[in-house]
């Protein structure tokens, strides 16, 4: 396990007065624009800290592990680590972020469909007992090499079905699943839950009434067999509303109070993701190229701007195999606005996005209306922090764009009335002041590209 350095890794900015979010883009764009126009994000923890909030509002009894592999970037490990969330591991690597971070190996969840040996192993050291399992090569192999480990059985949907692309389903079916719970016996393997697996596509809150009825029938099989299971997992599927948050609690809950009473003494968790991380990342991108192309015959019947008008194509400086790669798990990618002085009534042109691969599979966005826009502009995408910070899916002259992390003081005292304090747990957390120019956020707005 990696020692915490007694040094913090990574600076928050604290926003006082009118400072906001637009100010401190304006900022950075304005020292990029100097420099080498490099894309950036920038991180507000306080919307983290709200969804937590909002979170224990309408899910108090279900604990939530967040999915590192949505978002591993050390400001959100961190917050969400002092507010007391456990996290679900898919490899090595965030294994070891997390530990890092000084999380109890008890909080850790190591998923993955196909684990390496080599890191079974690493768990079975670092005491990481909670694993998931689907299949019976997967179990052999997790005896072997982990005896001690407790498992959750990964249990398939309908929703989860459905939604499987390419003929590929994962997730034990409920018919198999007995076979599953006797070889675990024989080979000595505890099992202690069952997760069911809802993909974060799902928008039927439906899904998790089946699956918790589903889960029962699990637990009843393995009561048979031998195993004392006290952890249901509920998966993923979670958006970012409230609204959505009250509906499913609407489902869950009663037949949580049918199924698994608190009698039973089973612990109720889930997996939120992109709830935690999506609106608090705002990435700003460069336009490094431009083309005039002809329209689209079958676009232009539904574009009413008229179709003798051009459209244009733009390349940017980050695209689906760096901050974008949330396009690649289908996930919505809203439109992006310009971070230019423009008329209200400035004419829009059909347009399209793209990354800097030069490949037909990096096209961020297919069609949006935009202003004219010229190489050296930049775009502002909110809702940016699921499935965009990671390694890089292909190699490229550029790193991972930097963040710039913030948090309004009514935030941050609020942050500190649920029990987080810097001193206490936040270790690598450094809350600086930020310091907002409001000339340079002219000359930002102001600088020809």
């Amino acid at each position: 396990m990696k020692g915490i350095s007694d040094e913090p890794q990574f600076s928050v900015g604290l926003l006082e007065g009118g400072t906001s979010l637009c100010d401190v883009i304006d900022n950075h764009i304005y020292e990029q624009t100097l420099s080498e126009k490099k894309a950036f994000f920038v991180a507000d923890l306080g919307v983290v800290m709200r969804q937590h909030v909002r979170w224990r509002t309408h899910m108090a009894q279900i604990r939530p592990f967040y999915t590192v592999r949505c978002n591993s970037s050390p400001g959100v490990i961190e917050v969400l680590a002092a507010l007391g969330t456990g996290f679900v591991c898919n490899n090595k690597s965030e294994l070891e972020l997390v530990q890092s971070h000084g999380i109890p190996s008890e909080d850790i969840i190591y998923s993955g469909v196909c684990k390496q040996m080599s890191q079974i192993k690493y768990a079975a050291k670092n005491g990481i007992d909670l694993l998931m399992c689907d299949n019976e090569a997967e179990l052999r192999k997790i005896s072997r090499f982990h005896p001690n480990a407790k498992l959750l059985l990964q249990v398939s949907t309908e929703a989860s079905r459905q939604d499987s692309e390419f003929g590929m389903s994962f997730g034990c079916s409920l018919k198999d699943c007995r076979h599953l719970l006797e070889s675990a016996k024989q080979l000595g393997v505890q099992v202690v839950g069952v997760r069911s697996l809802i993909s974060n596509k799902c928008k039927d809150d439906k899904a998790y009434t089946n699956a918790i009825a589903d889960a029962r029938c699990v637990f009843d099989m393995a009561e048979e067999i031998g195993f004392n299971m006290k952890i249901l997992d509920i998966g993923d599927g979670f958006g970012g509303s409230s609204t959505q948050l009250e509906l499913i609690k609407n489902a869950v809950m009663p037949m949580v109070d049918i199924y698994f009473p608190p009698l039973t003494g089973v612990s109720i968790i889930a997996e939120p993701g992109s709830y935690f991380v999506s609106s608090a990342f705002t990435l700003v991108v460069n336009i490094i190229s431009k083309e005039v192309v002809a329209r689209d015959r079958d676009q232009a019947q539904d574009d009413p701007s008229p179709n003798d008008e051009p459209e244009f194509h733009y390349c940017m400086n980050e695209g689906v195999y760096g901050s974008f790669a949330c396009k690649l798990t289908e996930m919505d990618i809203i439109a992006p606005t310009v971070h230019k002085n423009t008329c209200l009534d400035a004419p829009v042109f059909s347009s399209s996005l793209w990354g800097p691969s030069g490949d037909d599979l990096d096209q961020v966005m297919e069609h949006c209306l935009l202003p004219e826009l010229n190489i050296g502009d930049w775009l502002v995408f909110s809702h940016a922090g699921a499935c965009s910070l990671g390694q890089p899916l292909c190699t490229s002259d550029s790193a991972t764009p930097p963040v710039f992390y913030i948090v309004s003081c009514r935030d941050w005292y609020e942050m500190q009335d649920t029990g987080v304090t810097q001193e206490a747990v936040l270790k690598n957390f450094s809350l600086v002041p930020y310091f907002f120019n409001a000339c340079q956020t002219e000359a930002a707005l102001s600088i020809p590209a």
